[in-house]
């Protein structure tokens, strides 16, 4: 029976064309009598329509991610570029998306369109997805009849700051996960391997070396109050992350530790410092007015400590200063950055000089990953190693006091 809901779903499809050639493939629609109407308006004959199974922990109703809100500006610009009109290419996109969530807000923002909205009143709808940013850059767009070219613009932005994110949890996530890795081999050796060295040790009858006696300690702890530490741990790492998301004061202090973290913290600034100067670059090269475009750059550096210097700089601007004098007040930009603006604001020429600012950043950030990533290589053999090579020595200890004694 067909699925007569407004719910858009996702359908398996199988049909030959007219060659009488097998064809397949997934497509977005209301329900199944839509998408074999559609089949036939493009020379297919279907021969089986069905619904997309859903995965086992509903992945087919997934939350809308920021890639996909990239991939759906670059496929957005490509069509007004080639002369698709709007609804038409909104229409296209809305079919082709795998996302039910993305077709349906897709979906949405087109009937708003036909409706009498503009584009950007259709996209303030919907603000979690599209942000202030996105939405000024937009309306500029269509103020001054160049939507598509605002839309690539958008588009390319985007791209670049999901590539940044994209480096930011590669360097964050691999430290985490070799501590995470020497922490797990640890607990196994101290909860199932050193008791079965003790007991040994308990029969000899002898005093133990006092290394040993330190490790053994260390696991009686582990086995009695892991549960515990871990409850502890967990609701520290639990504890840290809300009061990161409800107290600017409390992000503040640890995106402001964060920087200052060996490695680690440079490539956190750089990364803040890209999309300072990319965000910023776009809004005004868009049209933005410069007050207008801080406000929004405020809110998407990524980083505490940034977002407040853009807030400073923006109420320095509103009052007469120039961006240059603003940035220095701040204490937190680099020197050559400042520089760069002060060449852009004399020049005439701000958007570009902070676009090369920003290609400058974002390939630094791409440099200090690798190079994080060489250097974490045999830190890992050297802190999982002496982490397990400790355990091993101590247990050994007793052995070689007892042959030297015999």
């Amino acid at each position: 029976m067909a699925n007569n809901t407004t719910e858009l779903e996702v359908f398996l499809w199988e049909g030959r064309d007219k060659r009488g050639k097998k064809l397949k493939g997934q497509q977005t629609g209301r329900n199944q009598n839509l998408i074999r109407a559609d089949l036939r308006r493009q020379g297919i004959t279907p021969t089986r329509v069905r619904r997309k199974p859903k995965a086992l922990f509903g992945a087919a109703g997934r939350r809308i991610t920021a890639k996909e809100i990239a991939i759906f500006s670059r496929q957005f610009a490509t069509m007004l570029k080639s002369g698709v009109p709007l609804v038409g290419s909104l229409e296209i996109i809305e079919h082709g998306s795998a996302n039910p969530r993305m077709a349906k807000m897709i979906g949405d923002i087109r009937r708003d369109i036909e409706s009498g909205s503009t584009l950007a009143e259709a996209l303030a709808k919907h603000p979690v997805q599209f942000d202030e940013l996105y939405q000024n850059l937009v309306n500029a767009g269509e103020q001054a009849g160049v939507l598509d070219g605002l839309l690539e613009s958008i588009a390319s932005y985007k791209e670049r700051m999901e590539s940044i994110k994209g480096k930011i949890k590669k360097a964050l996530f691999y430290p985490a996960a070799v501590i995470a890795v020497a922490f797990l081999v640890s607990g196994i050796l101290l909860v199932f391997v050193i008791p079965m060295f003790e007991e040994t040790f308990q029969s000899f009858g002898a005093d133990l070396p006092a290394f040993t006696r330190f490790i053994v300690d260390i696991s009686r702890s582990v086995r009695d109050y892991g549960l515990l530490y871990f409850l502890v741990i967990a609701g520290t790492i639990a504890g840290l992350l809300y009061f990161k998301k409800r107290s600017l004061a409390f992000q503040h202090w640890i995106d402001r530790v964060s920087l200052k973290i060996p490695i680690i913290g440079s490539i956190l600034q750089k990364a803040a410092l890209a999309r300072f100067a990319r965000t910023l670059a776009t809004t005004f090269a868009a049209g933005v007015p410069l007050v207008d475009a801080l406000k929004i750059v405020s809110k998407s550096t990524g980083n505490a400590v940034y977002n407040a210097a853009t807030a400073e700089i923006r109420e320095d601007v509103a009052v007469g200063h120039t961006l240059k004098l603003a940035m220095e007040q701040t204490g937190v930009f680099p020197h050559m950055v400042i520089q760069m603006t002060a060449i852009g604001e004399e020049a005439g020429s701000l958007d570009d000089m902070l676009n090369k600012v920003g290609d400058f950043y974002e390939e630094e950030v791409n440099d200090a990953v690798d190079a994080m990533s060489s250097l974490i290589e045999p830190m890992v053999i050297v802190i999982i190693g002496g982490m397990v090579g400790s355990m091993v020595i101590g247990m050994y200890l007793p052995i070689f006091k007892l042959a030297a004694v015999m």
